[in-house]
């Protein structure tokens, strides 16, 4: 992965790091290197004072550049709304409890085996499908996110890469993306990043003992203010710890770049043992993303046969969650009349959850019930108004219906309250597109590209809608008036890039 700050990778595969590499690593400290217009001269001296060279905004600029290549070029982000939907929720529960409740982050995953975890610049943290399964309880896989957090609370990046005292922002940039690649893939990054020196690359995988402590110590605290298990924090990483060990001298990277002495485990134990005990129950919804992503592996047939056995056998830790998986199979095997069968067990066991009432929405679409999927839908946004998932469902189960005017409607008021949910967007040009509105398409489509950072075909776009002969006056002008901003972007880019480097 292009910006990985910690790994937790114990499996072997690490064809997602190659894959993202060779697409877009160049290219895109190309594009972060020449956007940057400080020069050598206009530095002060970076020493530990990282926030005087790297500043939140551009921070913040860096992870939304990468985060956009991620979102664009990488098959194995997964663009699935209630999975990222959970863990913003737990995310979310850990910010408020951390060192800067008010910090802005975000939280999505990414579909590998390896248990990995890593942190961008910009409050953006992502977590391998791997590790979401391979954590026993929901206080494991919150320790990992908490650890991480307090690297980003704590500016550990930023500080580390300011030591080197690079002379221009360019090279502190491509070196900080550099540290980041090479803590997934040092052997990849080693032969990628040919703006950074390599030598500093490999020499500052490791974070200094120093960070790991302070984050080790603040992520407990995260942990515990959040009412998790803080136990669950040295269990983890001792289990960590005891895999590596299968490695021998091919250890993971995670045990390279974030070295697990006995001393920091003992420590995570023993601050354990002086909190009184509490159990914590994990949530439904971390047993249910855990079996839809176990639903999604392998062929349907093989996933039907694992679920249908844990339930003949009674041998699961959540039945629900087990039903739901075996739902998530049927579909994936286009078996709906079973599916619907199914989904009448799992009602029975009345439990509320935007994944449920989603899966059920579906499952009377696909029957062609389109009517009481939309009663669906509609109910359970009563209860769960901040599900993206279900706003998602909505909208597009509107559109399936040809009510085109209801969706745009209830898409607007959406947007009202998420105005950078690029998504939104993208599903109002749809339906603009299916009205004929074709000076409504071109702008709603610009912002769906703009939000992804895609300028050129943003700007293209409103060119459409300018040529458009739909509109009223009020529109065209809104539209000239954005075209004017976004083109006065585009020509502060092209300055930037004459006067980078």
């Amino acid at each position: 992965m292009i910006a990985f700050r910690t790994s937790f990778a114990l499996l072997p595969n690490m064809s997602l790091f190659n894959r993202i590499h060779a697409s877009v690593g160049l290219s895109l400290i190309a594009m972060l290197v020449v956007s940057l217009p400080i020069r050598a001269n206009e530095l002060p001296d970076l020493g530990e004072s990282s926030r005087a060279v790297l500043s939140p905004q551009l921070e913040r600029r860096i992870g939304e550049s990468i985060m956009n290549e991620i979102r664009l070029r990488e098959p194995a982000y997964v663009d699935d709304p209630e999975i990222n939907d959970y863990l913003s929720r737990l995310g979310e529960r850990l910010v408020q409890a951390s060192e800067n409740p008010t910090g802005e982050f975000h939280f999505f995953a990414i579909r590998e085996n390896s248990i990995n975890a890593f942190a961008m610049f910009g409050g953006y943290i992502g977590v391998n499908t791997g590790t979401l399964l391979a954590a026993q309880s929901e206080s494991e896989l919150a320790s990992v996110l908490a650890h991480e957090i307090a690297h980003v609370t704590q500016d550990h990046l930023a500080r580390q890469i300011a030591k080197e005292k690079q002379n221009t922002i360019p090279s502190l940039i491509a070196m900080a993306v550099g540290i980041l690649a090479a803590r997934s893939n040092s052997s990849v990054a080693a032969a990628t990043i040919t703006s950074a020196q390599a030598g500093m690359v490999q020499s500052q995988l490791a974070y200094t003992r120093d960070f790991e402590r302070e984050a080790d110590r603040l992520g407990y605290q995260t942990l515990e203010r959040a009412d998790f298990d803080v136990r669950a924090m040295g269990d983890f990483f001792e289990r960590l710890q005891k895999a590596g060990h299968l490695y021998e001298n091919n250890a993971p990277v995670y045990l390279r770049s974030h070295p697990l002495t006995v001393e920091r485990i003992s420590d995570m134990q023993n601050r354990a043992q002086n909190s009184p005990y509490r159990q914590v129950v994990s949530s439904l919804e971390f047993h249910l993303v855990r079996a839809k992503l176990q639903a999604q592996a392998g062929t349907p047939v093989e996933a039907l046969r694992a679920f249908e056995a844990r339930l003949n056998e009674r041998k699961f830790i959540s039945e629900v969650a087990t039903r739901y998986g075996l739902l998530v199979s049927l579909m994936r095997a286009k078996k709906i009349a079973e599916a619907q069968r199914e989904l009448g067990s799992l009602i029975a066991l009345k439990v509320s959850s935007p994944m449920i009432a989603g899966m059920a929405a579906e499952i009377k679409n696909a029957a062609g019930d389109k009517a009481a999927a939309q009663t669906i839908y509609r109910e359970a946004l009563q209860h769960f108004p901040k599900s993206q998932s279900l706003v998602y469902g909505y909208a597009e189960a509107l559109f399936g219906a040809g009510k085109h005017d209801q969706a745009l409607q209830f898409i607007r008021s959406q947007v009202q309250q998420n105005v950078f949910d690029y998504k939104l967007y993208g599903m109002q040009a749809k339906n603009y597109a299916a009205l004929g509105k074709r000076l409504q398409q071109h702008r709603a489509q610009a912002e769906y590209y703009f939000l992804q950072g895609q300028l050129g075909p943003a700007i293209e776009q409103l060119q459409f809608a300018q040529k458009s002969t739909d509109g009223d006056f009020q529109e065209q002008s809104a539209v000239d008036a954005r075209l004017r901003e976004l083109r006065k972007l585009q020509a502060e880019e092209d300055k930037r890039r004459r006067n980078g480097g």
